[in-house]
């Protein structure tokens, strides 16, 4: 039985484990890899601050340090989505030409 993710952002699964956020496909070559660093509290509620960015390949025979092809932090995690968004269609043009 395949995984039906419950959440998705422009059309691509979004999951999240405690800190850790994942966005993308991980059958295509690469997937964004968000890291919660801070949070904050807003009218009650904590939301994500602090987010480590990293566009990451998803093969597994390249060392970890390899598969990192690009990493920023972004303050909110729209900013953080939209950035990886954008460097996860580029990455993914970029291997079926």
């Amino acid at each position: 039985m395949a995984f039906t993710p419950k959440l998705t952002y422009k059309g691509k699964p979004l999951v999240r484990c405690k800190n850790d956020i994942y966005y993308g496909n991980l059958a295509d070559p690469y997937v964004i890899f968000m890291q919660v660093l801070t949070s904050k509290e807003e009218n009650g509620v904590r939301v994500a601050d602090r987010i480590h960015v990293t566009l990451l390949s998803t093969d597994t025979t390249k060392s970890p340090i390899e598969r990192m092809a690009r990493q920023s932090d972004k303050y909110g995690l729209w900013s953080a989505l939209e950035i990886g968004s954008i460097w996860l269609e580029k990455a993914l043009g970029e291997k079926k030409a």
